[in-house]
């Protein structure tokens, strides 16, 4: 394990007076917590901390180490600051994670503009639909659409998940166009695989209908999902600023334009106890900046 992150979570073990308190302080998992402990341990052949299923208390050893870990710390974070204070523009390695549709189509464009305010940043980026843990998985800052369980980190608003339905005009063709969305029921769609098994919900003034359509593909591609609307293969329910474009273009007709689909909020975290260094503090900057508009006002953007 890196040593300099066993002596951060050692020196907040003694600190937060146990290990499950310095986890909810961390935002590690307590079995975590106590492997970095171990490692110390083993790394230097003694104990730390004398540990009972009641309490536990520090070795003499122990006292004499965690007084040394933290001056080991405070020196390594004056000597970052004052490397920060000196740098006129943001600079180093950011690690950063969204949702492969989101990251794919919209992020990654966005980031031309990113980088015209920030030439000497890399930026390293993980495309995944999974729920990864920032803390533990060493990211700086992630994209996250839907509800946070986590309030362990700091999340900024921005604009949420407009939602839309929307059929090929091959499709409409075909199989013709709903005028109710309790119609749904009757038609293919095309489902995102990790929200598949979720109704769709649309309300319309005093009116709400929950409708189930009828799955005929899945896949864990919201890309993947667009081109098989596009295909003519179902009709869909997509973010309006993933198939806004399409839907200018004629390729894919939106349906149901006076009714409301549940929004899906859209934050951008990152760890609570995370310096805000010019490279850090940049790229919160630019998000809000370019995310904190409404998806469909900025959807013509991701072209450029």
């Amino acid at each position: 394990m890196d040593l300099f992150r066993s002596m951060q979570v050692f020196v907040s073990v003694v600190q937060e007076g146990s290990m499950s308190a310095a986890s909810s302080k961390l935002g590690m998992s307590p079995a975590m917590v106590g492997q970095h402990v171990a490692a110390l341990e083993e790394r230097l052949g003694t104990r730390l901390l004398n540990r009972t299923t009641r309490r536990q208390s520090m070795t003499d050893f122990g006292r004499s180490y965690v007084e040394q870990c933290r001056d080991i710390l405070e020196r390594v974070a004056v000597a970052e600051t004052d490397a920060e204070a000196s740098q006129v523009k943001p600079r180093g390695r950011l690690k950063m994670t969204a949702p492969s549709t989101f990251g794919a189509e919209i992020l990654m464009p966005a980031l031309k503009r990113y980088r015209e305010i920030a030439p000497e940043v890399t930026i390293d980026i993980t495309l995944t639909d999974r729920n990864v843990d920032v803390v533990e998985e060493g990211f700086d800052i992630a994209f996250r659409i839907g509800d946070l369980p986590d309030s362990r980190l700091v999340a900024r608003q921005l604009s949420p998940y407009r939602m839309v339905v929307c059929a090929s005009p091959d499709y409409i063709a075909r199989h013709g166009s709903p005028e109710h969305p309790s119609e749904l029921s009757h038609h293919d769609a095309v489902g995102f695989t990790p929200a598949m098994r979720s109704p769709w919900r649309l309300s319309k003034g005093d009116e709400a209908v929950e409708v189930t359509p009828r799955i005929s593909i899945s896949v864990d591609s919201g890309q993947a999902v667009r081109v098989a609307a596009r295909a003519g293969l179902g009709v869909i329910m997509q973010p309006a600023m993933l198939v806004n474009g399409d839907i200018a273009s004629g390729m894919l007709v939106r349906l149901f334009p006076d009714w409301h689909l549940r929004e899906r909020p859209m934050s951008l975290i990152y760890q609570r106890d995370r310096r805000m260094t010019p490279r850090l503090r940049s790229v919160i900057s630019f998000a809000i900046a370019e995310f904190g508009v409404h998806p469909e006002d900025r959807i013509d953007r991701t072209g450029e």
